[in-house]
């Protein structure tokens, strides 16, 4: 999931999360946002293009922020955050009630406490609790970025040390939900509040995996090799969608076992897909190349709204796009110079919340933004 960040590749720029799962940082090291001025950095928070936002506002003013998602009733966000200002060396898991506070000025509260490295967090029904990814049975401290290769390939880190835990709004842990042997992560809710999806390497692929909202009944969802993640479930609970590195060639399934042995993936290749819950009625809806990523449902439960680098030149340049589930009527959503992902609607439709790199001040800050949706 929770993703999200990012790269050699990609300019440096870390994704991680739509729920990448993998805890990375979602900063870029390429250009100042500027948007072809020289003298000043751009602050633009809204740009007249994206004509499906409305009311843009800025959460967030400083650090990494990102993956945020909503509580069923609408008023509050969970999500991850690297702050300096707020004590946190390595992403953690914050809560946020948007009548309460401003992240501007002051911390929001910290459900994570602090332990390990922790990614994609997300409400469990009845708003009191939320689940997120954690490395804290491996030790108290950040698990270590990946040494940056030889080959200069961009990598995300699949820590095996990964379990799913349940946190109520005061930091206290509640539950361990999912866990065992290798990877688990990525985990998000069923609309209607049974269920969860998340992603696990137990047979060996990264492969998605449902389950009840007790962690019972765990069902095995993809099976193709390569890396499926950051799943999210329809409005009507029915159907997921997620992204995937697919390898076809004998070259690219050597790279991506070789690198899984190591407890890494190569992101640069990702495609969206949708089947039903229960894994049948596959079909991939997109073919775009480069990174397709961070999928979400539109409320109609017939679009996906996604981030993507395929209409880049540059090829760091990520933007909202939007895509029926057939594959037809692409749509770009957001226009920002290098960096917007990690779109989530609300539950009744009315509000979108993403991340960006818009109005930093030509920093690698990522904060996050809402806006109200306009079809």
């Amino acid at each position: 999931m929770k993703l999200l960040k990012l790269l050699p590749a990609f300019i440096s720029l870390i994704i991680l999360t739509s729920c990448m799962g993998d805890g990375h940082n979602h900063s870029h090291d390429g250009d100042n946002h500027d948007h072809g001025t020289t003298d000043t950095p751009d602050t633009t928070i809204h740009y007249q293009q994206e004509k499906h936002l409305a009311n843009v506002k800025q959460l967030t003013d400083g650090g990494d922020n990102a993956e945020a998602y909503f509580s069923f009733d609408n008023s509050m966000i969970v999500f991850q955050g690297k702050v300096p200002s707020w004590g946190s060396v390595c992403d953690q898991i914050y809560v946020f009630p948007f009548s309460d506070g401003d992240m501007k000025t002051e911390m929001p509260k910290l459900v994570s406490n602090g332990l390990g490295r922790t990614t994609c967090s997300y409400f469990m029904p009845g708003d009191t609790t939320v689940l997120y990814g954690s490395t804290r049975s491996g030790g108290d401290e950040c698990p270590p970025d990946p040494e940056r290769r030889e080959d200069g390939k961009y990598v995300w880190p699949i820590y095996p040390d990964f379990d799913i835990y349940i946190a109520d709004l005061q930091g206290n842990l509640v539950d361990t939900l999912i866990s065992g042997p290798g990877y688990d992560a990525e985990a998000t809710v069923s609309p209607n509040g049974d269920m969860i999806v998340f992603t696990s390497d137990r047979t060996g692929d990264l492969e998605l995996y449902t389950c009840d909202i007790n962690g019972n009944n765990v069902n095995q969802v993809t099976f193709e090799l390569g890396y499926d993640g950051g799943a999210f479930f329809s409005p009507d609970g029915t159907k997921l969608i997620f992204r995937s590195s697919r390898p076809k060639t004998e070259a690219e399934i050597k790279e991506y076992k070789d690198l899984l042995k190591d407890g890494l993936v190569k992101p640069t290749n990702m495609e969206l897909y949708v089947c039903n819950v229960d894994g049948s009625d596959l079909k991939q809806i997109t073919k775009l190349g480069k990174a397709n990523w961070a999928p979400f449902f539109h409320p109609s439960g017939e679009k996906v709204i996604f981030s993507s680098n395929h209409a880049s030149k540059r090829g760091f340049e990520f933007n909202l796009f939007m895509i029926n589930i057939d594959g037809t009527g692409l749509e770009q959503i957001t226009y920002d110079g290098i960096f917007d992902a990690f779109p989530m609607f609300s539950y009744d439709g009315k509000k979108l919340i993403f991340s960006s790199n818009r109005n930093n001040g030509g920093t690698k800050n990522t904060n996050l933004f809402i806006a109200d949706w306009i079809d």
